[in-house]
């Protein structure tokens, strides 16, 4: 009976210990916009911008809760490059033989404010089909449901053939 004893007592310390142990999660591959000119010229595919500020609340949430989700960050990594710009950066970014700057005006960088069309909210989540193509953001805060419709519109090519509108309409969130 002792020998039980303790073998069960050890069977539930084993699975106390790896209970808090968590399985390490896949995250998004963020890049920065010089390795996006890099990695574009050798493969292109749509790109995702996510338009934060160090202050911003929401674009906190978004990290913690929508880009934790892993079907939504599967998908990104398989179909988009993901780029994370700080709008209020000082530094010079250089995108699509662009080299973009502080603006003293905006508070903020001029990539941000040309991904953003000059309204500056955020966080703004911007859409490229391709590189060349004009920027399409969403500014506000979104959930791993709502994100889904868009990331498939442009990722597929929909955007091609119908307008957001109708490729919503029949659109089934699978995540």
């Amino acid at each position: 009976m002792k020998k039980v004893s303790i073998f069960l007592l050890f069977i539930v310390t084993v699975f106390a210990i790896v209970s808090f142990f968590e399985a390490p999660r896949e995250k998004v591959n963020w890049i920065s916009a010089a390795q996006l000119s890099e990695l574009y010229a050798k493969e292109p595919r749509p790109i995702l911008f996510d338009v934060y500020t160090d202050w911003c609340g929401w674009c906190k949430q978004m990290d913690r809760t929508t880009y934790q989700n892993k079907k939504l960050v599967t998908y990104i990594n398989e179909h988009y490059y993901a780029v994370k710009l700080d709008a209020e950066s000082t530094d010079s970014i250089q995108f699509n033989k662009v080299k973009y700057g502080y603006n003293k005006t905006y508070k903020a960088n001029e990539l941000a404010a040309y991904l953003l069309a000059d309204r500056m909210e955020f966080p703004t989540t911007v859409f490229l089909p391709e590189i060349n193509a004009q920027p399409a953001p969403l500014a506000g805060y979104m959930n791993a449901k709502e994100m889904g419709a868009p990331l498939k519109f442009f990722a597929e090519g929909a955007f091609r053939k119908q307008t957001f509108v109708e490729f919503n309409k029949n659109f089934k969130s699978d995540w």
